[in-house]
C-alpha cells in the first residue's frame, strides 16, 4: 500500500478537475439526502392527517421538517402528495445529473494516469543499460507492462470514485443522523469498528497471492514467448508434450493462486452485508425502546423509518469501500512489482554537463579498462589504442569478453575501472545521444521489427528520402531482393523478421547501417550463421560498409580477419596477444592454436 502514494501523484497536474470532481459528487449527495428527506413530513401528514404536528426538537433537519411540515398541513393531502412527488422527482434528476458530471471527470482522468504510467514503464525499460536484461526475464517484463498494469487499472485506480465519494456520503449521511437522533446513532457507531476490524482482517490476507499470481503471469508469457519463438526446434525434437505440460505446471499454479484470492475477496460484500444488517436489527430495536419508553425523544415513526432508510444509505458505501479495500490489497501487490521496475536504478548516467560531439578524428582509446556484471570479472587491464580508419579484430574462445568490450565503447556497458576515450576525452564526459550517433552496429543475429522494410531501414535516422534509402540498400546488396517483394520497400518483414530469410534480414540490417553513416562501425560476424551463397553477398555489402571508417570486428570465423591491421586475442577478459595475422601466426601461441582449430592455412 505504500507505493499508493507514489501511484496518486500522477493526478497532481489535475487538482482543478479533481476539485470539480469532488464539488460534483457532494451535490449529488446532497440532493440524493434531500429526496429522502422529503418522506418524513409526507408520511406523517399523509399517514396522521389533521392530527400531525410539527416535530420537536432543533437543527437544520428539524427546521426544514417544520418548514415542509407547516407548508403540506395548509394543503389538501392530494395537492401536497403532488408536491412532495415533484420535489422528489427533481432531487433526483439532480442528483443523477451530477453523478453524471462526476463520472464525466473522473473516468478521463483515471485513462491518463494509466496512460501516462505505462509510458514512463516503457521509457524506464528503454534507458536501462543492457546488463538489466540479461538477469530479468522477459516474460516478467512484459507482464509488469500489460496485466501489472491493467490489475493496477481495475484494483486501485477503479476505486478513486469509491475513496472520494463512499466517504464523502457516510459522512454526510451521519451528520444528518447525528442531527435525528444522537443517541441512536452514538450506538450504531459502537458496532461499526467490529465490522471493521473483521473486514479489514480478511482484505490484508490477499496481498502475497496476488503478488504470487502476477509472478506466474509472467512466468506464462515467458514460457508462450519461448515456445512460439523455437517452436521449429520443439517440433525437430518431439518436445511439445514437454512444452504441454510446463505450460499445463504453470497454469494449474495459476488456478489455484486465483481460486484463494477470489474466495478471500467475494467473502468481503457477503461479510459487509450480513454485519450491517446485524446492526440495523439491533438498531431497530433500540429505536423502537425509544419511542415506546423515552417521553423526551424527537423520534416519531416517519423520523424512525427516514432513519433507518439513511442507515441503509451508509451500508452500500460501506460495502463499496470494503470492496475497494481488498481490490486495493490485490492491486497493491501489481503496484509494488511495476514500482519495482521504475525503481531499477540506472548506472548509465549522462552528467548535466556532458559535451556534444559531432565528429571522430583521432582515435578510440581503452586506459586500463576492467568490467564485471556482480562478482563475475569480465574484461581486467585492458589497454587498446585504434585508430581512426583501422580495423581492430577481437579473437578468442566464447566467454573471453569480445563482444562485452565491443560494447563498453557506446556505453552499453560502463567500466568498472579504467576509462575509455574518444578523441581524448572520456566517452562518459559526452552526451550518450551524440555518442551513439557515431557508432553504428550490426550484429550477428539480425534485430528486425513487425514493420515495412523501409522503416527498418531508417530506424533512428529520420528524415531521409527514397532515394538515400534505396542507395544505402544498393550499398547493401539488398535492393534488388526488396524490388522483387510483392510490395517492395513497403514489404512486412514480419514478427522479429520472420517472412524474410536469414540472409536478407541482415542486409536490410547492414542497410540500416549504411543509412546511419556512422565512422565507427562494431561488427559481431554477421555473416556466421548464414549459407555459403549468403554469406557471400553479406560480406561483400560489409566490405562496402568497412570502406572509410574505423571498425571493430568481433570474429567467430577467424577467415574473415586476415586482413585486419590489428588483431586483439582475448582469453578469460584478458589480451593475451596481439598484432596482425602473419605477426601472431609466427608467435606460435593462442591465435596460432585457434586458427588449428578452425583449419585455416
Amino acid at each position: 500500500m505504500k507505493n499508493i502514494p507514489k501511484l496518486l501523484r500522477y493526478l497532481s497536474p489535475y487538482k482543478s478537475k479533481i476539485i470539480l470532481y469532488f464539488f460534483t459528487s457532494l451535490l449529488s449527495i446532497i440532493f440524493s439526502l434531500f429526496s429522502f428527506a422529503m418522506l418524513v413530513p409526507v408520511l406523517q401528514v399523509l399517514f396522521m392527517g389533521s392530527q400531525a404536528t410539527a416535530p420537536v426538537g432543533t437543527g437544520t433537519v428539524a427546521s426544514i421538517t417544520r418548514f415542509i411540515n407547516d407548508f403540506i398541513l395548509q394543503q389538501k393531502p392530494l395537492v401536497a402528495l403532488t408536491y412532495s412527488v415533484a420535489v422528489l422527482i427533481v432531487a433526483t434528476i439532480l442528483k443523477n445529473f451530477f453523478m453524471y458530471c462526476s463520472l464525466l471527470i473522473q473516468n478521463p482522468l483515471r485513462h491518463t494516469v494509466m496512460r501516462q504510467l505505462r509510458d514512463d514503464m516503457f521509457g524506464k525499460a528503454l534507458s536501462l543499460p543492457i546488463g538489466f536484461f540479461t538477469e530479468e526475464k522477459k516474460g516478467d517484463l512484459m507482464s509488469r507492462m500489460t496485466n501489472d498494469v491493467h490489475e493496477v487499472e481495475i484494483s486501485v485506480m477503479n476505486v478513486t470514485e469509491t475513496i472520494i465519494r463512499e466517504p464523502l456520503t457516510i459522512l454526510l449521511t451521519l451528520a444528518t443522523m447525528v442531527a435525528i437522533s444522537p443517541q441512536l446513532t452514538l450506538f450504531l457507531l459502537l458496532f461499526l469498528p467490529i465490522a471493521g476490524l473483521i473486514i479489514g482482517k480478511v482484505g490484508k490476507s490477499l496481498k502475497r497471492p496476488s503478488n504470487q499470481a502476477q509472478e506466474q503471469l509472467g512466468e506464462m508469457l515467458g514460457n508462450i514467448d519461448e515456445t512460439l519463438a523455437g517452436m521449429r526446434v520443439v517440433k525437430a525434437f518431439n518436445a511439445e508434450r514437454h512444452q504441454q505440460l510446463r505450460f499445463r505446471q504453470i497454469n494449474n499454479t495459476l488456478l489455484r493462486i486465483r481460486n484463494k484470492i477470489s474466495a478471500r475477496r467475494d467473502a468481503g460484500s457477503p461479510l459487509s452485508e450480513t454485519l450491517g444488517i446485524i446492526v440495523v436489527s439491533v438498531i431497530l430495536w433500540y429505536g423502537g425502546w425509544l419511542i415506546f419508553t423515552d417521553p423526551t425523544t424527537t423520534l416519531t415513526g416517519p423520523v424512525f423509518l427516514f432513519f433507518i432508510s439513511l442507515f441503509y444509505q451508509i451500508i452500500n458505501p460501506i460495502k463499496a469501500l470494503s470492496s475497494a479495500f481488498y481490490n486495493m490489497q490485490k492491486g497493491a501487490a501489481a503496484l509494488d512489482r511495476i514500482q519495482a521496475l521504475l525503481d531499477v536504478e540506472n548506472t548509465i548516467v549522462e552528467k548535466e554537463d556532458a559535451k556534444p560531439v559531432k565528429e571522430f578524428t583521432q582515435s578510440i582509446e581503452f586506459r586500463n579498462v576492467s568490467f564485471a556484471h556482480g562478482k563475475k570479472e569480465i574484461l581486467s587491464g585492458i589497454d587498446l589504442t585504434i585508430e581512426k580508419g583501422k580495423t581492430v579484430a577481437l579473437v578468442g574462445a566464447s566467454g573471453a569478453g569480445k563482444s562485452t568490450l565491443a560494447d563498453l565503447i557506446p556505453r552499453f556497458h560502463d567500466v568498472v575501472a579504467g576509462e575509455i576515450l574518444l578523441d581524448g576525452i572520456n566517452i562518459k564526459d559526452y552526451k550518450i545521444y551524440d555518442l551513439r550517433r557515431l557508432i553504428g552496429v550490426v550484429s550477428q543475429e539480425p534485430i528486425l521489427f513487425n514493420d515495412t522494410i523501409q522503416s527498418n531501414i531508417t530506424l533512428g535516422t529520420g528524415g531521409k528520402t527514397m532515394e538515400e534509402v534505396e542507395y544505402a540498400a544498393k550499398v547493401a546488396n539488398a535492393h534488388e531482393f526488396i524490388l522483387r517483394k510483392q510490395e517492395g520497400y513497403q514489404t512486412f518483414a514480419g514478427d522479429r523478421g520472420t517472412r524474410l530469410s536469414g540472409g536478407e534480414r541482415q542486409r536490410v540490417t547492414i542497410a540500416r547501417a549504411v543509412l546511419k553513416n556512422p565512422p565507427i562501425l562494431i561488427l559481431d560476424e554477421a555473416t556466421s550463421s548464414l549459407d555459403t551463397e549468403s554469406e557471400r553477398i553479406v560480406q561483400d555489402a560489409i566490405n562496402h560498409l568497412m570502406k572509410n571508417r574505423t571498425c571493430v570486428v568481433i570474429a567467430h570465423r577467424l577467415s574473415t580477419v586476415r586482413h585486419a591491421d590489428e588483431i586483439i586475442v582475448l582469453n578469460q577478459g584478458a589480451i593475451v596477444e596481439r598484432g596482425s595475422h602473419d605477426e601472431l601466426m609466427m608467435k606460435e601461441g593462442t591465435y596460432k592454436k585457434l586458427v588449428a582449430l578452425q583449419q585455416l592455412k
